[in-house]
């Protein structure tokens, strides 16, 4: 069965989903609502984009030169039983995990074939696992297949940035959607919706049903969609 598919954004009113040059006590306070309640999805796996991951792996790049031979472009798996994998899509292989641990999470890279070896002897000299999942462009359905059948995963929780929120719901890989709606209007028109999609790329809107509306703490609202 394939894994039931959450994304889980949290927004401005105004729809924006980047988070600098907000205060910090509310940047803080919102954060820390969020992960509550990515809490009660209770996944096996939460997935974001190159971005977010370097941000959490304070990445400062990783040696080159470390491949002697070329590798195989096969899974590489270092954990299988996991209590929960951290997700990184990085079609060209760019963050530089120090560890194979991100948030108490074993990393999963998602790659494409054109990474570098030098990227993989990489991975396999600080024990992060990676997979495949297209040539030169990552098709999301093998990554949640993969993730199904080789990992055991059951649900999996997207949780960003734009892009990768964007795309998976462009692909109609998402059964539901998690919306939390902060009280605050940013206001800068060059900031990313909570959702995007390349013109070229884009498909279809995606209509949804509500299932819930909770308001949170401090004003916000959490809105919660099931794919019709």
């Amino acid at each position: 069965m394939q894994p039931y598919v959450i994304c889980h954004m949290m927004s401005s009113l105004d729809g924006h989903a980047l988070t600098d040059g907000w205060d910090r006590p509310f940047k803080k306070a919102a954060g820390d609502l969020y992960e509550k309640l990515a809490q009660t999805f209770e996944f096996d796996a939460w997935i974001c984009g190159r971005v977010t991951m370097q941000e959490i792996a304070h990445d400062e790049g990783y040696p080159k030169g470390l491949a002697k031979t070329p590798i195989a472009r096969t899974h590489h798996f270092v954990e299988r039983n996991a209590k929960s994998y951290a997700v990184s899509i990085d079609p060209q292989g760019k963050v530089g995990w120090k560890k194979n641990q991100a948030l108490d999470s074993h990393v999963v890279e998602v790659l494409t074939e054109g990474v570098s070896d030098d990227y993989l002897a990489y991975l396999q000299s600080v024990g992060v696992s990676y997979i495949f999942a297209g040539k030169t462009d990552i098709d999301l359905k093998q990554v949640v297949d993969i993730l199904g059948k080789e990992l055991g995963c059951k649900r999996l929780i997207v949780e960003g940035g734009p892009h990768v929120s964007g795309s998976f719901v462009n692909a109609g890989l998402v059964d539901e959607v998690s919306v939390l709606i902060l009280p605050l209007i940013d206001g800068r028109g060059e900031h990313p919706a909570s959702f995007e999609v390349p013109a070229q790329a884009w498909k279809q809107p995606a209509h949804l049903t509500l299932s819930s509306a909770e308001v949170q703490e401090d004003g916000a609202v959490w809105l919660r969609y099931k794919k019709r």
